[in-house]
């Protein structure tokens, strides 16, 4: 049976504020779930950001290759977070999902619902003729993984799950200044490159067109009926 959310876009919005609003919503879903308040929906969360450096709980500092005066002068921010994964940009253009959900009510695991978010985007980026694919001992969706040299990122993922609850997600370079990308070893990459959906087909993509693919295909593969 579908379990019901609700769909929340924050729009362009600080990491910090974004963050400030999963912790909420992720505490109240929580006490939800243990009786401690009444029933709340799942929600899946949508937003750009502000351009920002996010380095997960396991990562290393050394794959930001810029410093706190040049972070300044590109007009962007570093946090530490608690999520997995390395470190990653946000930026305008990026379709930055963070659904709060209930894996023990599927009854599955967290490589389980990173296969998901992954497939999520594989289909969406076959609604543009584009084969997405996944490489072997790393998350997140790649193109031409089987093409030494050229093997290149357009969907990072990190997440963290606590009592079974999800928070944080992906982030998927659709209209993404790829530039950013320079000061940074990608998800602690340094012989991979990354990409973006603008890139890809020369030209400027409807962002809120790719929401719809993307939310109806999460929606499809997590069993969630939107309310």
């Amino acid at each position: 049976m579908a379990t019901k959310a609700k769909f929340t876009d924050l729009g362009l919005i600080r990491y910090q504020d974004a963050f400030d609003y999963q912790e909420q919503t992720h505490s109240a879903i929580m006490d939800a779930k243990f009786g401690r308040s009444p029933a709340r929906p799942e929600e899946i969360i949508f937003c750009e950001h502000h351009h920002v450096y996010t380095l997960g709980k396991s990562g290393d500092q050394n794959n930001l290759l810029i410093d706190y005066i040049q972070l300044q002068a590109k007009n962007a921010e570093f946090y530490h977070t608690n999520r997995g994964g390395d470190i990653t940009y946000h930026g305008p253009g990026q379709i930055v999902g963070y659904p709060i959900i209930d894996l023990d009510a599927r009854k599955i695991g967290v490589k389980k619902y990173v296969w998901l978010l992954e497939e999520a985007v594989i289909q969406t980026l076959n609604e543009y003729q584009i084969a997405a694919q996944r490489l072997e001992g790393a998350t997140g969706v790649w193109l031409d993984v089987n093409q030494t040299g050229k093997t290149r990122k357009i969907n990072a993922i990190g997440v963290r799950v606590s009592r079974g609850i999800t928070m944080h997600g992906f982030a998927f370079n659709v209209n993404t200044d790829l530039t950013y990308f320079q000061h940074i070893n990608p998800c602690g990459f340094i012989d991979k490159g990354v990409t973006s959906l603008q890139k890809e087909l020369d030209r400027t993509i409807d962002l809120n067109e790719v929401k719809s693919f993307l939310l109806n295909k999460l929606t499809n593969l997590l069993d969630i009926e939107l309310i």
